[in-house]
């Protein structure tokens, strides 16, 4: 695997987990390869200190091998945005406390806070209706969701956040402003 790719979600992976975005056991992060490849982590993967053995290389258009069984449980979703979205090179999964219990209360996030406003304007809350099914729906709703939408945020009632982007950096720094907004709504409500 591509050592430079794998330094930088290494980095990055570090980086989420330390602001509490990925749980000890859940969320994930990946990079698109080549038009058919895709790097994602392992399941059960703590995503705070990831070493090279924590990746796998999933291909996309073969039929699934063992490795998927070894995959994230997130590789399906990951799998259909790549598929749908020629422009998507990195895909997160995350669960950022303050979004996701935001998204309980609210149908749409629209921040007061000047990074948020200037850079997110509003974001979306989608609701998957029912958990029952979610984990086979997810992968083809959320890749739907994004091909309708210019939004490379997608925050999904009850379940996280799920963002993409061409650049690492950029889809971080917008997973921390909605996560930051989403704070300071909350508190800013707490003190009404």
């Amino acid at each position: 695997m591509d050592a430079h790719l794998l330094k930088e979600l290494q980095h990055i992976s570090h980086s989420m987990f330390s602001k509490n975005y990925f749980g000890i056991f859940h969320g994930s992060i990946s990079t698109k390869v080549d038009i058919n490849t895709f790097i994602i982590n392992k399941k059960e993967t703590i995503l705070d200190e990831v070493i090279d053995k924590g990746f796998i290389r999933l291909t996309c258009n073969t039929r699934k091998d063992y490795r998927w069984k070894e995959a994230s449980p997130d590789s399906e979703i990951h799998l259909e945005i790549y598929k749908s979205l020629p422009g998507a090179k990195y895909i997160s999964y995350t669960m950022p406390p303050y979004a996701t219990a935001y998204s309980f209360d609210h149908s749409l996030v629209i921040p007061k806070d000047y990074y948020g406003y200037t850079i997110l304007k509003e974001v979306h809350v989608y609701d998957p209706q029912n958990f029952d099914d979610w984990e086979e729906r997810a992968p083809y709703e959320i890749a739907q969701y994004f091909q309708k939408n210019s939004k490379k945020l997608l925050l999904i009632r009850g379940f996280g956040l799920i963002s993409y982007d061409r650049d690492l950096t950029e889809m971080v720094k917008k997973v921390a402003i909605l996560e930051n907004s989403c704070r300071l709504l909350t508190i800013n409500r707490v003190n009404d």
